[in-house]
This record gives C-alpha cells, structure tokens and sequence, in this order.
C-alpha cells in the first residue's frame, strides 16, 4: 500500500498542517505503508524534517514571477502558484507512483485539485479544519472541537465517509503514553513551571509580545517559565536576547524532540489556538489561549467554551490579560483543577489509531 501526502508548511501556513499529516504518516508506516510526501519549498518549508523522518519528499518549486489567481479560496495565496499550475507540477510525480491513497491538508486546494488525481489513484482523503470550499474524496477529517459531519455534507460527494471532532485527533503516540502520568499528577494543582509555545513558526513574533507582558505580570517567586520554538521561527535570537535581558530565568528550547514530556511535565501552557490545542486536552494542561489567526478563532471559543482553556487576543491589553488571570488562579487553584479536568475531556490521545483504522479498512 502506498500513501501520498500533498501538504505544505511556510512561514504564512506555519508547521501544524505537515506535523500532522507526519504524525498520520508514522502511523501508517508502522502497519507497512509506504509513504511520500509532495512539498512545495516556500519560505519555512520542513523538507528535511520530513526526509530526516525517513520519508521521501518530492520538491515543488516555488516560482518568483507566478502570482496566482485567487480561485475563489480564501487561502488560496498559501499554494503560491494557481490549482492549475500545482497540478501540473504534481501529475507527473502521482501518475508515477499510482498511490492507493492521496491525503490533502491544504486551505489553498479544493475539488477543482482532486478531481483532477482521481484517474491517479484508488481513495482520496482530505484534512481540514474550515468546511469553506468543495471536496471530491473518499474520506474527510476535520478534528476539531464542535464541528459536525453535517457541516461537510453538502460539501462532499455522497459516498464520503466524514470524521468530526477531537475524538480523531491526529496527536502521536507519546502523548497517549504520558496521558495517565500527566492527569495523575495534576491532582494536586500547582503553578512552577509555565510553558510559552506560540507555534511551530510564530512569523510575527507573538512569543516576544507575551514575554513583555510577563515581565509585568505578578508570578509566584519560584516559577519557572520555558519558551519552546520552531527550527524555522523567524525571531529565535531575538526571542533569545529578549529573555536573556529579563529579570525572571527564561529557558529558551528549540526544535524540541521531547514535547510531551514537557507539557506533561508544566502546570500551564501559554499556547496558541493552534493544532497543539489538542495535545495539550490530551495531557489535561490548562491552557491560555492567544488567538493569532482568524481561522483559529472558532476552535478557540468551542474550547472556552468547554472550559478547557482560556482565550485572549494578541492586542495591547495583553498585559491586563494575563495579570488578571495570574491573579485569579494565584486566589483559587480551583481555575486549574476545573481546566484539567475539562480539558481531560476533549481527546484521549488515541484519534490517529482511529483515523487510520478507518482508512485501512476503507482501502
């Protein structure tokens, strides 16, 4: 069985849509799939992450003199080409491989690019978060918090096989093995070790406007506070300088290999609203959630709404933000516990393992 993935990552798309579908193509590889992947190298690109994984990735070049047409797609400046021309880049690389699967985790692609690879292999799937544009596949995921297969159905074709909700969260499997370990410990709520994560890629700096306001902020005296960032963030040795000059110790990880046994380990992630969400549910880490893009506005207001975490926008009343919410669980640790437990809740660990399940048993 062969299995192609046609995904991306840049500074604009950030790391989340490639470290899923890599979570996904591990997952296969352990039931004997074999798997490639088509990346276009934009500006943030994680080929060799992926090839450093193991898998083989067919490069898409990126054309400097190509300003592509909107098709329609809100996205659509995320491929950097037209549909139209990313399928003239990528016909000749699946006719060749004639995959039994093409997965597609792209906000810039839609049925117009699908129906086009349907000749070209038996299944297509499709990953997305938006349910904004027409698919032609086989089997659609969208993870997220509150949404429903009928928000899909007049999107797809009929025989679709659609897969809603956290509970097919694509996380990887360390995340399921710490899930007891992390819940257990978390029974008697603390606050000494903070984590900042602002995605895999941060293109506008958000860890740094969260690290000014921290440094106004009343923390307990022996808390400590980790930043972890991506290898392709564009503000590492700033971020790096900045917390060097702080009067808190600020320990700056990048590229970290060991994500779950960090979060598992911290009493507080100040996260994004991002594809980490569903890590951090897994673990039951409260979270406070930065909302730094439109299209993660939704999930982040079911997940409030859930109780699972607490959202704020990335705006100049930052500072009063965080300052009131530092207070309100420095007076009641209940705030926490009331956290871990909802967000305990969402997902527990084992979506991948159903999500290819479905897939298996789909071919």
């Amino acid at each position: 069985m062969k299995v192609v993935f046609r995904v991306d990552a840049s500074l604009l798309i950030g790391s989340g849509h490639t470290m899923r579908c890599l979570t996904m193509a591990e997952a296969l590889r352990q039931q004997g799939v074999e798997c490639h992947f088509l990346c276009r190298n934009h500006k943030g690109h994680l080929i060799e992450q992926i090839r450093g994984a193991g898998y083989t990735v067919h490069e898409l070049p990126v054309e400097v003199d190509v300003f592509p047409e909107r098709d329609g797609l809100v996205h659509s400046a995320w491929l950097g080409v037209t549909q139209a021309h990313d399928v003239k880049d990528c016909q000749p690389i699946i006719s060749a491989l004639q995959p039994s699967w093409i997965i597609v985790d792209h906000y810039a692609l839609d049925c117009d690019w699908e129906e086009k690879f349907q000749p070209f292999c038996q299944h297509l799937m499709v990953i997305d978060d938006l349910a904004d544009r027409k698919h032609s596949c086989d089997l659609l995921l969208d993870q997220n918090l509150g949404r429903l297969a009928t928000d899909y159905t007049a999107l797809v074709p009929e025989h679709c096989t659609i897969l809603t909700g956290p509970i097919y969260a694509l996380l990887r499997s360390e995340f399921y093995d710490l899930r007891e370990y992390s819940l257990k410990r978390r029974s008697q709520p603390s606050l000494k070790n903070i984590i900042l994560n602002m995605g895999g890629v941060d293109k506008d700096n958000a860890t740094g406007k969260v690290l000014c306001a921290l440094e106004q902020c009343s923390l307990p005296q022996d808390c400590k506070v980790t930043v972890i960032m991506g290898a392709k963030a564009p503000w590492i040795e700033n971020v790096q300088a900045q917390a060097s000059s702080m009067s808190r110790l600020i320990d700056v990880k990048v590229n970290v290999s060991n994500m779950a046994t960090l979060m598992a380990e911290c009493d507080l992630v100040i996260g994004a609203a991002g594809s980490t969400s569903w890590e951090r549910c897994c673990l039951g880490v409260p979270t406070l959630m930065v909302v730094l893009a439109q299209n993660q506005v939704e999930a982040a207001k079911a997940l409030e709404a859930q109780g699972a975490a607490i959202c704020f926008m990335l705006e100049s009343k930052l500072v009063l933000a965080l300052q009131n919410q530092f207070l309100n669980i420095a007076n009641n640790y209940a705030v926490l516990t009331n956290m871990i437990e909802c967000a305990s809740r969402v997902t527990d660990g084992l979506g991948c393992k159903r999500v290819v399940n479905t897939l298996l048993e789909k071919f």
